[in-house]
């Protein structure tokens, strides 16, 4: 198995994007030549690539990894999250932290388009308040 790290600037911000390549079955098993097997791919997605486009293949996994934060007294969470279109894009897992980071994987069921969405809202310590903001989070992606 390899695993490719690349990053690229988006702003201030550092995207970092993480292919991993897996071998699922080998190409002979399925009736397939080995030159023209495909390796499953996983794209790693973080707060900085809201608003980007991916392009996916069918069988490749699409994991979102977003990371909440703290400051004077107040905790900024993600929600888990979602497909607009389970067909295309299933969740297989989904979690959020008590710091406020969230994760989902999503597997790239049927050719189409879905975007992957979620909110990050404030939730203050006992005695603040938090201003009424919600931050939305957008991804799309294009299985073939």
């Amino acid at each position: 198995m390899g695993t490719k790290w690349s990053a690229a600037p988006w702003g201030t911000a550092l995207a970092l994007v993480t292919v991993m390549a897996a071998t699922a079955a080998p190409a002979a098993a399925h009736g397939q030549a080995p030159d023209r097997a495909r390796l499953a791919q996983r794209v790693v997605l973080t707060n900085a690539d809201t608003g980007r486009s991916v392009t996916a293949s069918l069988g490749d996994d699409i994991e979102v990894r977003l990371t909440g934060y703290r400051e004077n007294g107040l905790t900024w969470t993600w929600n888990t999250p979602t497909s607009s279109d389970p067909n295309v894009l299933r969740r297989t897992a989904g979690r959020t932290a008590p710091n406020g980071d969230a994760s989902a994987t999503f597997d790239a069921e049927h050719g189409g388009t879905a975007t992957i969405t979620a909110q990050r809202r404030c939730r203050p310590d006992r005695g603040r308040i938090c201003p009424l903001v919600i931050t939305p989070w957008k991804v799309t992606v294009e299985v073939k």
